[in-house]
């Protein structure tokens, strides 16, 4: 059997599977803690195929999303000088992560969303706000919406393509990233103002 029907076979075992809500979860968490992979690969199909549990995925994927930016902040608050270094190093460099911290200092609700929202890597925004010491209600909010827009966001999209969803993010992903960071953008400029 080749290598692509054995996949296939497999994550229709997945979707079928009375573990696919709490496997998704488990999925999110990871992507937003250690592994830096697009959740959206598996969640849009998933969602495709499980329509009658659309805005159930949408909510366990962020669900996952803030337990792991849960985990990230802690690891940042706590541990940061024991394993800060190496998540700088897998993820990102320590210029980047010192640009990270500064706008982590100065405009840290609205740099977590657009961290939460944009394709990047959200460990370095979960990891910024723990060793900056930042407020963790302000930042489980802004990682709320920021997942939120994300997943549901989705879900919306699958709604409404239904199966035509997947082909339609694959052609709209660069604008539509380039819109969100557009409005992002604009709302923190705004929000800088006051």
């Amino acid at each position: 059997m080749s290598i692509q029907k054995t996949l296939k076979k497999k994550t229709k075992k997945f979707i079928k599977s009375k573990h696919m809500l709490s496997s998704l979860t488990v999925a999110s968490f990871l992507e937003s803690t250690i592994v830096p992979i697009p959740l959206e690969a598996i969640l849009v199909p998933l969602m495709q195929a499980r329509s009658e549990k659309l805005w159930l995925i949408a909510l366990m994927a962020t669900l996952g999303c803030i337990i792991g930016a849960l985990f990230g902040y802690a690891l940042g608050y706590y541990l940061f000088d024991a394993v800060g270094d190496w998540v700088i190093n897998t993820f990102s460099t320590p210029e980047q992560f010192e640009g990270v911290k500064q706008k982590m200092e100065n405009q840290g609700f609205w740099f977590v969303i657009t961290l939460g929202i944009i394709p990047v890597p959200f460990q370095i925004a979960m990891l910024a706000a723990g060793a900056t010491k930042y407020s963790l209600t302000l930042f489980l909010i802004a990682a709320t919406i920021a997942r939120s827009i994300r997943y549901f966001g989705l879900a919306i999209i699958v709604y409404y393509a239904g199966d035509k969803a997947e082909k339609l993010i694959r052609k709209h992903k660069t604008k539509t990233m380039m819109i969100l960071t557009v409005i992002i953008l604009a709302m923190w400029g705004v929000n800088s103002f006051f």
